[in-house]
């Protein structure tokens, strides 16, 4: 089974009940925040339409390429991965280096180091690199 990864894009397979009532359909999409027991399950943000605020304050409706607007998160609930799909890997969406800093906040402290050795590694071989 897929093992999907912090801050990949998926789309649900099933309905979900939603805590504050509701539902949540089939082909609802949302980010991975945060992953459970190695998971066994995730924390899933929900989003629903694309929404903007009105003169008011208000949510009114929008399209994607409106000016302030963005997709309205409808739940963050508990998700299992037979319930999943991936749209995006964070990979696609995410920097470089966010991307990195989001894989390290999942290593231990011991391979952390190893990824810190090896950067010191690659930024001296920059500097020799530029000194030549």
């Amino acid at each position: 089974m897929m093992k999907f990864q912090l801050f990949d894009g998926v789309k649900l397979t099933e309905e979900i009940p939603l805590t504050d009532g509701g539902v949540a359909p089939i082909g609802t999409v949302g980010a991975i925040v945060e992953v459970l027991n190695n998971g066994e399950a995730y924390i899933v943000e929900l989003f629903g339409g694309w929404v903007k605020y009105d003169e008011q304050e208000n949510f009114v409706p929008a399209t994607q390429d409106e000016q302030g607007a963005f997709m309205e998160t409808i739940g963050v609930e508990t998700v299992y991965p037979q319930q999943l799909v991936l749209t995006v890997q964070a990979r696609e969406t995410m920097g470089v280096r966010e991307h990195l800093a989001t894989v390290l906040d999942n290593l231990s402290d011991d391979l952390v180091a190893e990824v810190r050795d090896f950067a010191e590694f690659l930024q001296q071989k920059q500097q020799h690199k530029s000194a030549s």
